[in-house]
């Protein structure tokens, strides 16, 4: 297990944060890409979330339960995919999906596990701070002491695989202003 800012709670192994990661020039720079997108309502079976997205690359069809074809990922993002890479030590290639999420005021992300296929998974922050939580996947490790609450700063990265990915879950809290979460997913091999 790592800590945040070595400091703060204890994080499940295969979790890391990083603070800072973007430039306040680079994040205006994708806001203003984002903001000429046609983001979508996110549809999660027969529900509508709360959410706007727009998915590139490979995408997760909950409906169907695989992973679909979608558009290749736009070149004005192929700064951060590369920024991206190298912080991970991994190929630009082997980012397969990127999904622009919308988060309006008051919206959250309810308890989940990335979809199976997808092993490495990377997360930008933009235009506000939120608060991810993490708890055990397995029910009878669910307690109120299990639970880790985190901030996740404006411009941040924060990375997901092995442990962090399959033995437990993460949300968001409810924001208070409108925020973009840049997410990136590699398959699992």
């Amino acid at each position: 297990m790592n800590t945040l800012f070595d400091i703060g709670p204890v994080l499940p192994d295969g979790f890391n944060y990083y603070p800072g990661f973007i430039t306040e020039t680079e994040e205006n720079q994708l806001l203003g890409t984002i903001r000429q997108l046609d983001l979508q309502t996110m549809k999660f079976h027969q529900y509508e979330a709360k959410r706007k997205v727009a998915s590139f690359g490979k995408g997760w069809s909950f409906t169907e339960q695989r992973l679909k074809q979608a558009v290749p990922i736009p070149g004005e993002f192929k700064f951060l995919v590369e920024k991206i890479a190298d912080k991970l030590d991994i190929t630009t290639g082997s980012i397969a999906q990127f999904l622009i999420t919308e988060y309006p005021v008051g919206s959250v992300i309810n308890w989940h596990r990335d979809a199976p296929p997808f092993d490495i998974i990377a997360g930008v922050s933009l235009l506000s701070n939120c608060y991810f939580r993490l708890r055990p996947h397995e029910k009878e490790k669910q307690t109120r002491s299990a639970t880790i609450s985190l901030p996740v700063e404006k411009r941040s990265l924060y990375s997901m695989q092995g442990e962090a990915k399959t033995a437990w879950q993460h949300c968001t809290a409810p924001v208070n202003r409108v925020r973009y979460s840049l997410t990136f997913r590699t398959l699992r091999t």
